[in-house]
């Protein structure tokens, strides 16, 4: 049996996964990664990237650099330019990130799932009830990020960036075995919530990236803040950023996740169901015509 064998083999194990990437002091460890990521030693670097091949597929053919000072700039690293073409049709909305879908589909009320019977409120997810009123049998979709994968998320279409909320919380496993044994989970982890609109009639959109175990920082380009587990700051910033669909938000420091919640009207594109592999830039959903236009006639305007 080869050494990726091996390797695929024990992490199929669903009770030992669980154990070895859950049953663990998440904090301390995540912590502990944060600091080691950013030691700038190029040899200690190239050794770790070994490592870590030896767990992951991991594929830097696309990467703008191909040698990284640290584990950090390898985990956040840029891509070639146009290695992610942006879907530019009118109307679509599209992945913000490199992912594998989750769980997708119509927002039953406001109640979303992030495994089979395993439902959670987006009021918790939020941190506030009235954040989900506006996406109350709308669309979600939950966007998983392996450790291997692009770490940078983008802007979903034209729009603004209207507000900011951080929420601290624990470091769980966001992989598919965790998700079917933690109840509420992403309610549980530590998460941000960016409000946007889109268009001049102000259509919303959220973006909620979701921390995990090693994976407790994110940065966003609009505000020059670095969230993590020992943040201490604001919890809700208003802003005002204009973007452009495809344009970059910010990063995760590792993989984790990203949830996406669309009003009722939109849907999402063909394709898109559980285990489907995405790439930013490629259709996510499809807004309704009167948002299409709305957001069509903002973006004329813009380039005038």
């Amino acid at each position: 049996m080869t050494l990726r064998a091996l390797r695929d083999r024990l992490l199929l194990q669903e009770d030992l996964n669980f154990l070895l990437t859950n049953r663990v002091p998440r904090r301390a460890l995540t912590l502990l990664m944060g600091w080691f990521s950013r030691i700038e030693n190029r040899l200690l670097c190239r050794l770790s990237i070994a490592v870590w091949r030896l767990f992951t597929d991991l594929d830097l053919s696309e990467a703008e650099q191909r040698s990284f000072p640290s584990l950090h700039a390898c985990f956040t690293r840029r891509l070639k330019p146009g290695a992610r073409p942006v879907d530019g049709r009118r109307g679509v909305l599209v992945s913000p990130c490199d992912a594998i879908v989750g769980a997708c589909g119509p927002i039953a009320g406001t109640e979303v799932f992030q495994a089979k019977g395993f439902p959670y409120a987006l009021p918790e997810l939020l941190g506030s009830r009235m954040e989900g009123e506006p996406f109350r049998d709308g669309q979600f979709v939950t966007l998983r990020l392996t450790s291997a994968m692009y770490h940078r998320f983008h802007a979903p279409a034209d729009g603004r960036v209207t507000h900011l909320r951080y929420l601290s919380g624990d470091t769980w496993n966001v992989n598919p075995i965790a998700l079917k044994r933690v109840e509420r989970l992403f309610c549980r982890n530590e998460r941000a919530v960016l409000r946007m609109q889109l268009g001049e009639g102000g259509w919303p959109v959220l973006l909620v990236p979701v921390a995990a175990i090693l994976v407790a920082s994110i940065r966003l380009n609009f505000i020059d803040v670095r969230f993590h587990l020992r943040y201490r700051g604001a919890h809700d910033i208003a802003c005002d950023a204009p973007v452009k669909r495809g344009e970059e938000l910010g990063w995760f420091e590792h993989g984790s996740t990203i949830i996406a919640l669309l009003p009722a009207g939109f849907r999402l594109a063909d394709g898109i169901e559980t285990g489907q592999r995405i790439r930013m830039g490629q259709a996510l959903a499809w807004a309704p015509d009167a948002v299409a236009q709305d957001i069509n006639s903002q973006a004329q305007e813009a380039s005038t």
